[in-house]
């Protein structure tokens, strides 16, 4: 236990017991009913801290512009209704992280939308790869070719090292997530309920493997069920922490257009896939790209309007810049790939035939070589080395 001494706009002192520190005290603002990011933000910046929050009588609460009666005394009275020793020793228990703002791993995106969460509840880890993360979602009630493409997205995404984030849901979240799994690359599930609850269930397994290669993230406490408003909860943190958001499949009442708009709102990238034009799960994209939205066909079509925003140190320098191939620098397969262009355009089913290697592990080493500056696709499918 600590004493303090804490001070009110104007001057006015006071003595509290400090029972708890500043990243306590925000998972325990984060427990209130009625209490959102910009209510917390409101009560941050009039009494500076957010144990002083708690520490407030009502009167003292109600001075703060935005704050009414009923917020007032769910803050005022907050131990009566908030549990917070049990939320902290389930969070051990658990082998959680919290992050909040003023933690280092807190998604950099993120903390410039309008409300950004009060706290964040990760299982796993963020790490400064996944400032250059891209969104990827879609319907739950999907077709096949929604899948397979979301997967090769994601996939191609993930091998050149862009973090896919997507909402653990059924369907288009669920390809995205195996598919940069299968890119041995970075993912991010963002939940809509408490970090321990598996929704849905059948994907236990899958969020094991993105707890361990990359990260579950929820600003939601422990057993907090899903519900009509947490979706649109997460969705915002979704779109808020990337640098773009794709929508692979939604028909025209898709959760998906929501992250879209919010994308939009937040001032990122908007990218859509086309579908077939008498599939309603295609209805949603094909608005969307009316309106203004990028169509994407691959990977090559995202990664292409970050070429600025990527950091000039992120990118192999091509040989033009060095003089010299970074033969070591590239996989097996680039190599290979690689080898089999020669000076003169190449079509891709020759690339496959001299290289020996998979249609499908042709496609990503020649993405990873034209993104590595290190060869151009022409039109037709045609591949030549840069000089």
């Amino acid at each position: 236990m600590r004493c303090a001494n804490l001070c009110l706009p104007g001057g006015q002192k006071f003595d509290i017991q400090v029972l708890m520190n500043a990243k306590e005290a925000l998972i325990a603002l984060n427990l209130i009913d009625h209490v959102g990011p910009v209510r917390v933000r409101q009560l941050l910046q009039y009494f500076g801290e957010a144990p002083a929050v708690l520490a407030a009588s009502k009167p003292q609460l109600l001075k703060v512009h935005g704050i009414g009666e009923e917020t007032a005394e769910a803050i005022s009275s907050w131990e009566n209704s908030v549990d917070l020793q049990g939320e902290l020793k389930r969070i051990e228990d658990f082998g959680c992280l919290v992050i909040t703002q003023a933690d280092e791993a807190y998604p950099e995106l993120l903390r410039q939308i309008y409300d950004p969460p009060i706290v964040l509840y990760v299982k796993g880890q963020l790490t400064e790869k996944d400032k250059n993360s891209v969104a990827m979602v879609g319907s739950r009630m999907t077709t096949h070719y929604g899948m397979e493409v979301a997967r090769k997205l994601a996939f191609q995404l993930a091998y050149l090292g862009v973090t896919v984030v997507s909402g653990g849901a059924r369907g288009i979240d669920t390809a995205a997530h195996q598919g940069a799994l299968s890119g041995k690359g970075r993912t991010i599930a963002v939940l809509g309920t408490g970090i321990n609850l598996v929704v849905p269930c059948e994907n236990a397994e899958l969020f094991e493997r993105i707890a361990a290669n990359g990260a579950l993230i929820t600003q939601f406490p422990f057993n907090r069920p899903a519900d009509k408003q947490s979706f649109p909860i997460r969705n915002r943190i979704v779109a808020g922490m990337t640098l773009g958001t794709v929508v692979v499949e939604a028909n025209l009442t898709s959760g998906a257009l929501i992250t879209a708009n919010m994308a939009v709102d937040y001032g990122r990238q908007l990218f859509a896939v086309p579908g077939r034009i008498d599939s309603p799960r295609s209805k949603g994209c094909h608005e969307l790209i009316k309106k203004g939205a990028k169509l994407c066909e691959g990977a090559e079509d995202i990664l292409s309007e970050f070429e600025y925003l990527f950091p000039q140190t992120n990118r192999k320098p091509s040989p033009g810049e060095t003089g010299a191939l970074p033969a070591l620098e590239l996989s097996e397969n680039e190599q290979r790939a690689f080898a089999a262009l020669g000076d003169e355009a190449t079509p891709i089913d020759e690339v496959i035939r001299q290289s020996g290697l998979p249609t499908s592990a042709v496609s990503v080493a020649l993405l990873s070589l034209e993104m590595k500056r290190l060869i151009k696709q022409l039109p037709g499918k045609l591949f030549v080395k840069n000089q």
